[in-house]
């Protein structure tokens, strides 16, 4: 019996005939989605901002594997899937570089005064600053997996010092030396000039940063959010800007995106908007695509699939530490 594989999307993702030529694949959009899971073997969510899985899981009757076109797992993951034999898989690995990148690119903006520059152009004004450099300044990155780690590997190779912080605390880290746990993030807040949020949205992280953080914060201290918009208090976020406590903000995810039109976010001097677009290189969705396919491989094979996810946790099991495309 041929596989059957469901794919939940808008716009078909691009480059899909090797696994046509594998598989019975049906192309579905949300409202569409319990008829197309009917006897299928496998779930491929395109869309990977859509919750229709819920809703439509009563049809799931034949579903072995579900594989999601994004490194989060947080809007897909819900108990019965979590209780289900289900196998989920994510696309750890595409947007490690990208994101680290565009990080490193905000800390550069940021220290070199970029913003003040360009705004000072548009109103063809003159004036001399000076501005900082980063290669005597501290990161705290909060979330040390793939993503996390490539950020602070390229943050180091600037000359940012960089201190981790986990789940768990450990010694012997490869790429942080020393993993701070989670339970102690308020007490290294004050070293920090830079922090950067690129933790998955689980119980533990939801609401992690709020005013007592930034209460903890240094008064020129810049928060980076490429993680998940819910892991910000974003009230408590505007406060803490609106009196000074923190330097500014440089967030690409929101509690409700897009940002809503008048949102004191947008015009706020000291803070940097962009629209979930971190980890969005030229060629991304592509590479998407491929990482599937060769997962698709894998399946019809036997072997062992890439990124799969411990669903009890919610984020990529220690075991496939090493796989990423």
């Amino acid at each position: 019996m041929a596989t059957v594989l469901a794919v939940l999307c808008g716009q078909r993702p691009p480059g899909m005939q090797r696994v046509e030529a594998l598989a019975e694949v049906r192309y579905t959009e949300a409202a569409d989605l319990p008829a197309a899971l009917r006897g299928a073997d496998v779930l491929f969510v395109w869309d990977f901002f859509s919750t229709a899985v819920v809703q439509a899981w009563a049809s799931a009757d034949r579903l072995r594997w579900i594989h999601i076109a994004s490194a989060g797992v947080d809007r897909l993951l819900f108990p019965e899937l979590v209780d289900s034999d289900v196998v989920v898989t994510n696309s750890r690995g595409i947007f490690d570089r990208p994101i680290a990148e565009y990080v490193l690119g905000l800390v550069l903006a940021v220290a070199k005064d970029l913003p003040a520059t360009l705004q000072l152009q548009r109103e063809m004004t003159w004036r001399h600053r000076e501005t900082q450099r980063i290669d005597t300044k501290r990161a705290l990155v909060v979330g040390t997996g793939s993503i996390g780690r490539a950020i602070g590997r390229l943050l180091r190779s600037a000359g940012v010092t960089v201190i981790g912080v986990g789940r768990t605390a450990r010694t012997t880290d490869a790429d942080f030396g020393v993993v701070h746990a989670g339970s102690d993030l308020v007490k290294l807040l004050p070293d920090a000039d830079y922090v950067i949020v690129a933790a998955p949205l689980t119980d533990s992280t939801r609401r992690m940063l709020g005013a007592d953080a930034f209460r903890a914060m240094k008064r020129s201290a810049w928060l980076v959010n490429v993680g998940r918009g819910e892991i910000v208090v974003q009230d408590d976020l505007v406060s803490a800007l609106s009196a000074g406590e923190i330097g500014g903000a440089a967030l690409d995810v929101f509690c409700e995106e897009p940002l809503p039109a008048g949102h004191p976010l947008w015009t706020m001097p000291n803070v940097i908007v962009s629209p979930h677009m971190s980890g969005d290189f030229v060629g991304w969705l592509d590479a998407l695509v491929a990482l599937f396919a060769d997962n698709v491989d894998r399946w019809l094979a036997g072997a062992q699939l890439r990124n799969e996810v411990n669903k009890h946790a919610g984020y990529v099991h220690p075991s496939d530490q090493g796989a990423h495309p």
